[in-house]
């Protein structure tokens, strides 16, 4: 008793709690590992089993939000060691993969930890008022959005460092989007009701040619120093520009996590480079989670594939306890990504490449095939087609992100 405030703790309820958060922890951590899985199919997963997961609404909760911010710390493992990434981590897995590439994985491992945990950190506090402030604004931004969008794409096209990389900026970009007109609201009859475009097409925009040019590349180098190379006001500034990016996935409709990355990297300081690239978009998946969470509380609307699980299992929104779970996870998830993403990066060394590399394109191909049925393959391999644009023309892949911000261009 101090002051009059007594502290009371629940041991069972407490234990009980741990149990659910570690066992959704350890269903994120093998989400995230596996190459080209998207959050969303696997939490669409999640939400079909969830009536029939035996125990309290709550402790179901708390598991799924944990596997969700896990996976968000895990799923940037394969984005480097292999280049093959989630949907969220497309715009960072080229420069994450290029410092793996360049001896400096461990690096880049802490880098992507170290903007997942800020990003928890920062959205935390900031939830509450920002969740008020969003909401008096959004209308506006609603309104304007193909505006917003458009400024994006025109600033990411103008960064380019020559007049013919513009030009196939905007080549990779049209044809993204044109893919993304074609194929994005098809609803195919596939062997597992998780299914979305999102699996072939990310897959095969930016996973698939990395896995193409390592076949006949030399693998992976030996891995160096661990020692991160950037200023800490700025890896800190990079990682509050992610959060607050990730505000924006959480509260507004048709804005995806991978396309607020791409509104973050013209934000980033250029001095940055890819280690700000791979803080600030860290930070955009892995905010997101605790921001939805607060929409759906706020608005009662869920906004990513996670609070859909959330919302169908009934779970009580008690956010003391929701977010403790979130805040539990994210310490776990710091310290698996950088014990587990070491190890990943070592067994991956060991490896002949070129047959990782066709094993994965096998798994790319068969996750397209169990998400979205036999046409899945076929839009993994037009996808793969249009990622090695960019590729071959020397502009970055970034402009890819065109399958998603295409379509919304013209109906927002």
């Amino acid at each position: 008793m101090v002051s009059g405030l007594e502290v009371v703790v629940d041991l069972e309820f407490t234990l009980a709690l741990l149990a659910w958060i570690l066992a959704g922890s350890v269903l994120g951590s093998c989400s995230g590992l596996v190459p080209g899985l998207h959050a969303n199919n696997f939490a669409l997963l999640l939400a079909g089993v969830a009536t029939s997961i035996p125990g309290p609404p709550l402790f179901i909760g708390c598991g799924m939000l944990a596997a969700g911010v896990v996976h968000t710390f895990l799923n940037a493992v394969p984005a480097m060691a292999l280049g093959v990434p989630d949907a969220e981590m497309a715009v960072t897995a080229l420069p994450g993969h290029r410092m793996v590439m360049a001896g400096r994985g461990y690096e880049a491992i802490r880098l992507s930890a170290i903007g997942s945990l800020l990003a928890v950190l920062v959205a935390l506090p900031l939830a509450v008022p920002i969740t008020w402030g969003v909401m008096a604004v959004y209308p506006t931004i609603r309104d304007n959005l193909s505006l917003v969008l458009a400024m994006v794409v025109v600033a990411l096209i103008a960064s380019e460092y020559t007049w013919f990389r513009r030009v196939a900026a905007l080549v990779s970009f049209a044809l993204a989007a044109a893919l993304g007109f074609l194929t994005l609201d098809l609803s195919p009859n596939a062997p597992l009701e998780a299914g979305g475009m999102l699996a072939p097409l990310f897959a095969g925009l930016f996973g698939a040619p990395v896995l193409i040019d390592a076949i006949f590349g030399s693998g992976v180098p030996a891995q160096r120093e661990e020692t991160i190379a950037l200023p800490r006001w700025l890896v800190a500034g990079t990682a509050i520009a992610g959060a607050l990016a990730g505000a924006v996935v959480g509260y507004i409709p048709g804005i995806s996590a991978a396309i607020a990355a791409v509104a973050v990297l013209v934000l980033v300081p250029g001095g940055s480079g890819d280690r700000g690239y791979i803080v600030a978009t860290s930070g955009v998946d892995t905010a997101n989670t605790i921001f939805a969470l607060f929409a759906l509380v706020a608005i009662g609307q869920p906004r990513t594939g996670v609070m859909v699980a959330v919302d169908s299992a009934d779970v009580p929104l008690e956010l003391p306890i929701l977010l403790t779970g979130v805040v539990l996870a994210g310490a776990i998830g710091f310290v698996l990504v950088i014990v587990v993403g070491d190890a990943y990066l070592e067994i991956v060394g060991r490896m002949t490449y070129w047959k990782i590399s066709a094993v994965v394109l096998a798994l790319l191909i068969g996750l397209s095939f169990l998400f979205t049925g036999p046409i899945g393959i076929v839009i993994f391999l037009v996808a793969a087609a249009v990622g090695m644009v960019p590729v071959r023309l020397r502009a970055r892949r970034v402009h890819l992100m065109g399958v998603l911000i295409g379509p919304l261009l013209f109906v927002s």
